[in-house]
């Protein structure tokens, strides 16, 4: 009975790599400052409050002068999240 061929596998060759191409991010140079502006808006915004015992900065919103504040500041921080 004859004897029946062997095959050769192909050496593998591996797919030629992508080269890594830089990731252009743009001007950031306004994410600091912004960030720093709320947090020290908001930080302002809630000592001003409790130092003049409500009156100020708006004397319609009560007690939520708080949560204005505290909202400058998670601005602050959503801004932060843009810093590379």
């Amino acid at each position: 009975m004859p004897k029946s061929r062997i095959r050769k596998k192909a050496d593998f060759t591996p797919p030629p790599t992508k080269q890594a191409t830089a990731i252009k991010l743009g001007n950031r140079s306004w994410v600091a400052p912004v960030m720093l502006a709320f947090f020290l808006i908001g930080l302002a915004w809630i000592v001003l409050f409790y130092v003049t015992e409500g009156d100020l900065p708006l004397k319609s919103l009560g007690n939520w002068n708080i949560v204005v504040g505290f909202g400058f500041i998670a601005g602050g921080f959503g801004v932060s999240t843009q810093w590379k």
